[in-house]
């Protein structure tokens, strides 16, 4: 089978189709990192727009107990009351900086008797990863508190906790051990507390910005579908050539070729290959 036919058999049309779906494949991986790209761009956006605001009334953030946006993240608002230090929970597994621990979540019961979840920040672990070796004390009577909005939680499938601790902050599950109505549209990473006690648990800190790598690994698998393409071609051409080796046109250009290769200065590495695979 001479000329081009070869490339319209059903063999070829299997390593096409291959080619396509490989193209497919990593065009969807890029298109994928694109849309983190994208999401770590409106983080970074929520802090440098939330952060630092001047904070607004709780009421006014959250109208109702189950408001909230995600344009409201990191969004700092004020609060008054007191907090129920007996019903204090801990969070499991919460690393800082690539260490384990904890953070250290407290209600907040508000005048209206409504309670809000403050996160009054991050402990290390004790002498076992069980529990922090001590949580200091929330401050006692009334408070005024400014903490950062946040989102609750999902729970997650095969993790437990016992006693006072928590798996996650899933504030549905945090409303169900309170004797009272609470927010669980979103709760609050503390900033500060006024009056302030004289020890407090680890503050957040304000999140770093970075888009993380996700254009470049994208252009990566752009390329990677392009390369495809490529290789595709090179096979077809290299199979043109071994099924066209008698055809006199084809003959000339291996000649061609040949002479090319061979006025080409040759690489160190071809010369340390013949010297090694000559006879001694």
């Amino acid at each position: 089978m001479t000329g081009w036919r070869f490339a319209f058999t059903r063999r070829w049309a299997g390593y096409i189709a291959v080619t396509i779906l490989f193209a497919a494949v990593c065009a969807g991986l890029g298109l994928w990192q694109i849309a983190r790209r994208d999401q770590a761009l409106a983080e970074i956006r929520r802090v440098e727009a939330n952060y630092g605001a001047t904070p607004v009334p709780l009421k006014e953030a959250l109208p109702t107990r189950g408001s909230f946006s995600e344009s409201q993240k990191w969004l700092p608002v004020e609060m008054t009351g007191t907090y129920l230090s007996e019903d204090e929970l801990i969070v499991r597994n919460r690393p800082l900086n690539i260490n384990p621990g904890f953070e250290v979540l407290t209600p907040l019961l508000l005048a209206d008797g409504s309670v809000f979840i403050v996160d009054r920040g991050w402990l290390p672990t004790g002498e076992t990863s069980e529990a922090p070796a001590s949580v200091p004390n929330a401050p006692a009577g009334q408070v005024t508190v400014v903490a950062r909005l946040k989102a609750g939680e999902p729970s997650l499938a095969g993790r437990s906790a016992r006693g006072n601790q928590i798996a996650t902050i899933n504030l549905t599950e945090v409303a169900a051990r309170l004797d009272a109505p609470t927010y669980t549209g979103a709760y609050g990473l503390m900033a500060s507390e006024d009056p302030a006690p004289a020890d407090r648990p680890v503050a957040v800190t304000r999140p770093v910005k970075d888009e993380g790598p996700h254009l470049s690994y994208a252009f990566q698998w752009f390329v990677f579908a392009l390369m495809g393409f490529v290789g595709l071609g090179w096979a077809i051409r290299q199979e043109f050539r071994s099924v066209n080796i008698d055809d006199p046109t084809e003959r000339v250009r291996a000649a061609a070729r040949a002479r090319r290769a061979a006025a080409r200065p040759r690489s160190d590495s071809e010369i340390e290959d013949d010297l090694i695979d000559s006879p001694r």
